[in-house]
């Protein structure tokens, strides 16, 4: 995730730039310059937070979940009966266009007025229900710090390859290069 991070960033300039803002502002705010971040600032991170779902949507961490039909299932004309295996294609339903306009695109912005009823149905990067991921929460923390400390600290430019690659699994056919250089503040 952290590397589709990076090349997603690199790509859009409009994006880390609404980052920025929103994390110098924090920083701003802040009572002791040089402190930790706090759980309020965590939960503050509105647009960071749906740079989070996006990266979660594209970059699909798991390709599928797996089930197993508790009644008799109608789809499209077929019934699935009670008690048969299915796997549900999340990868599929992330890239859906009936779902997500322009679904291959990067946009944030498109998180700003979901509601999470709608987005339950629709978006799973860590599974759902009795068997959603434990580390779900832990996963979009460690991403928002690490979004919070990559704006604020540090830049970084794209040096060669970056094709993304899906075999199943989002992936970098040949890696990533980029040179990380600390900010000038």
């Amino acid at each position: 995730m952290t590397t589709l991070t990076f090349k997603l960033l690199e790509e859009n300039p409009d994006v880390l730039q609404e980052l920025c803002v929103e994390h110098e502002a924090i920083l701003k705010k802040r009572e002791k310059p040089g402190s930790s971040i706090t759980w309020n600032e965590y939960k503050s991170m509105s647009f960071t937070l749906q740079v989070i779902n996006e990266v979660l949507r594209l970059g699909n961490i798991s390709p599928g979940l797996f089930r197993r039909t508790l009644t008799n299932v109608q789809v499209n004309g077929y019934t699935i009966p009670a008690g048969w295996p299915i796997m549900i294609a999340t990868s599929a339903l992330h890239l859906n266009s009936e779902i997500f306009n322009d679904p291959l695109a990067f946009n944030p912005w498109r998180w700003k007025d979901r509601k999470s009823n709608e987005m339950s149905k629709n978006f799973m990067p860590f599974g759902e229900g009795m068997k959603q991921c434990a580390g779900a929460e832990y996963t979009r923390v460690f991403l928002a710090i690490f979004i919070h400390v990559l704006v604020t600290k540090y830049r970084w430019m794209k040096i060669m390859g970056g094709d993304i690659c899906r075999n199943p699994f989002i992936g970098f056919g040949k890696g990533l290069h980029i040179k990380v250089m600390e900010k000038d503040h």
